[in-house]
């Protein structure tokens, strides 16, 4: 029986040393971890100038355009110049595709009754806000980019150069959807 043990011993020995013809298995495996979230699911409702206008469903880190595309593309003539077709949807939010003749200011992403939204609007537009110049319009933004949309109107108080009386001021003029 020693002598099987030292045999087989010798055997595997000789087998891992040898290198004159590696096999090493390079099969990609592409497998789905139990432990990896599934996409988050946003719920949108486009409407106006698309195919087929209604709710639709988009994965979390959608832009307009992956909205517009849900809902079956926009129609020939739509005026999507008047849309950011690359700004973030978020979830429970309106977009309204304008037809020939009605892009406004008003259209777009909904911003709640003409208000400003914070978590959508570029630098040029927060400029619009009393006190809110191009630098504070741009850490406003700079901040949303790096720490994601502002959940409630008084996380701008973390945004430097916005205290208590800026808030104040703009207050009444922006929305955080």
């Amino acid at each position: 029986m020693a002598v099987g043990l030292a045999l087989f011993a010798v055997m595997v020995g000789a087998g891992l040393g040898s290198s004159a013809n590696p096999t090493p298995e390079l099969v990609p495996q592409e497998t789905v971890s139990e432990d990896e979230p599934a996409a988050l699911t946003l719920v949108v409702y486009v409407s106006g100038w698309v195919a087929t206008p209604g709710v639709v469903e988009v994965v979390e880190g959608s832009i307009v355009a992956d909205a517009v595309a849900a809902a079956g593309g926009a129609l020939d003539g739509a005026a999507l110049e008047a849309l950011n077709l690359a700004s973030p949807v978020l979830d429970g939010d309106h977009i309204q595709i304008p037809g020939p003749g009605e892009a406004s200011a008003g259209a777009g992403v909904d911003q709640g009754d003409g208000l400003i939204s914070v978590n959508r609007a570029d630098a040029s537009t927060l400029e619009g806000l009393p006190g809110v110049g191009p630098v504070l319009a741009e850490r406003i933004v700079a901040h949303r980019e790096a720490n994601g949309p502002y959940q409630e109107v008084e996380d701008l108080l973390d945004v430097s150069g916005i205290g208590e009386a800026k808030l104040g001021s703009i207050r009444d003029l922006i929305v955080v959807p």
